[in-house]
């Protein structure tokens, strides 16, 4: 996990050097940001599988069993919850420890197409998620409509809780929130200790009635209810910043 201090510190430079985010043209609003973050792999010289439509994570590391999944956020802006696309968060995923990476721009830029990164927040997947036992899969059914013949294709698609509303105090910050054993090195301290606690009940199905438009889901008690998953946050050491706490 060591390339993950690396690339935190990467972006924790860019941003204070000023390298700012470029957006090729207006309809460019989902990559943009992800080429900001792909311009510091480069940098440090870090091999990875080049990105993908749908493929997940993003960036998936060659020489460690990391990957990064880039999150952009626009600020003024939708701040608590972001859509996840298919892909349930979750902390490790086929063999590698995954690392979500929001960073917010403003809606203005400061010339034209090129903008800020306003804050930062390199946050470990089992903060958002600590299941990852879940596989994701699409199903469909067919039979539907008054001939019969057409299908009903179950798309899931996930809307998971930002770090930002998480947790107070990570506004206008550069932060990394990581498993209280990761190990870090002399550049980064530790700011605040965060915990996640498992809900009483989990999800694990749901119906949807078409002729009432609801959605009924169906749950089953947690065997892991009330267990606690401890994080730590840590930001560089000559910017330590204010504390961090959980909203709730």
């Amino acid at each position: 996990m060591s390339i993950v201090i690396e690339v935190f510190i990467k972006c924790y430079e860019a941003i204070r050097s000023g390298k700012l985010i470029y957006r090729e043209n207006q309809r460019d609003k989902e990559y943009h940001f992800q080429d900001w973050f792909k311009e510091r792999l480069e940098e440090l010289k870090i091999h990875f599988d080049e990105p993908a439509r749908n493929s997940y994570p993003d960036f998936k590391i060659v020489s460690e069993a990391v990957g990064f999944e880039i999150k952009g956020l626009q600020h003024p802006g939708r701040i608590a919850t972001y859509d996840c696309n298919s892909q349930v968060p979750t902390g490790f995923h086929n063999g590698r420890e995954i690392l979500y990476v929001f960073g917010r721009y403003p809606k203005e830029p400061l010339n034209p197409n090129k903008y800020p990164v306003l804050d930062l927040i390199f946050c470990h997947g089992h903060f958002l998620n600590a299941d990852q036992t879940y596989i994701h899969q699409n199903k469909n059914i067919k039979g539907f409509g008054s001939y019969g013949d057409i299908m009903i294709r179950d798309r899931k698609m996930y809307v998971a809780p930002t770090p930002f509303v998480l947790a107070d105090g990570t506004e206008n910050q550069i932060t990394l929130i990581v498993p209280e054993s990761f190990p870090l090195t002399k550049e980064i301290v530790k700011v605040s200790e965060l915990i996640r606690i498992e809900a009483k009940e989990l999800i694990i199905g749901y119906e949807f009635d078409l002729i009432k438009n609801e959605i009924i889901a169906k749950t089953t008690s947690n065997p892991s209810a009330g267990k606690k998953h401890k994080f730590i946050v840590c930001r560089m050491k000559q910017e330590p910043g204010s504390s961090v706490s959980m909203t709730c």
